[in-house]
């Protein structure tokens, strides 16, 4: 039976309880890994909040938590304005997880978790190599929300990415490159198709054959 909570109910939750319901609200979201360096040290963090801005220019933009406390990844993108997004593969969601953790800011994620850093000539921030799906991005816009969480728009300039994964539309198989999800604070997903479409118009059937 359904449960109708009122904004009371939510705000008399005890603190650990309502962070995780609240967070599985907004359903699955996309696991990736955030790269970042200041010059010395490679960190790396997970997140879910990536969400795509436009097309043309290429934005993703992403949500940090106040910097009430110690944020090297977001402290390393305020300083270099640059930084890497890369998927979570399922074979390793508990590495991708462990990155969570707080670890000394001269202690570098990839190496506390097993995970390599992959530089490129052309960019500054690390990879991780063993991601399938790899965009290196610039800082577009940065502002700070009604609660204080930070927001970050990146441009990507680079991206790596498997071609038989890319169909001839442009669209891109997360599910054929073994990208993960989540959901809430801590729970890992992989992902199974149900259908896919075309573009809808009306009175047509759009489902894809």
């Amino acid at each position: 039976m359904t449960n109708t909570l009122s904004r009371f109910d939510i705000d008399s939750m005890e603190q650990r309880y309502r962070a995780n319901l609240i967070n599985s609200l907004s359903g699955f979201k996309p696991a990736v890994l955030l790269g970042t360096t200041d010059g010395q040290t490679h960190n790396l963090a997970i997140i879910s909040s990536v969400v795509h801005i436009g097309a043309n220019p290429p934005l993703l933009g992403m949500i940090m938590r106040p910097h009430t406390v110690q944020r090297d990844s977001l402290g390393n993108i305020k300083k270099s304005g640059f930084y890497t997004l890369n998927h979570v593969h399922t074979d390793w969601v508990d590495k991708a997880h462990q990155t969570s953790a707080r670890y000394e800011p001269n202690e570098s994620e990839f190496d506390a978790v097993g995970l390599t850093p992959l530089l490129s000539d052309d960019f500054p921030a690390p990879y991780v190599k063993e991601s399938g799906v790899r965009m290196g991005l610039k800082v577009a816009q940065h502002f700070t929300l009604i609660n204080n969480t930070e927001m970050i728009i990146g441009e990507i300039q680079e991206l790596h990415v498997d071609e038989k994964h890319i169909a001839e539309d442009g669209y891109l198989d997360i599910e054929a490159s073994m990208s993960a999800c989540i959901s809430g604070l801590d729970s890992y997903h992989s992902t199974t198709r149900l259908a896919q479409f075309a573009y809808a118009k009306p009175n047509t059937d759009t489902r894809k054959k």
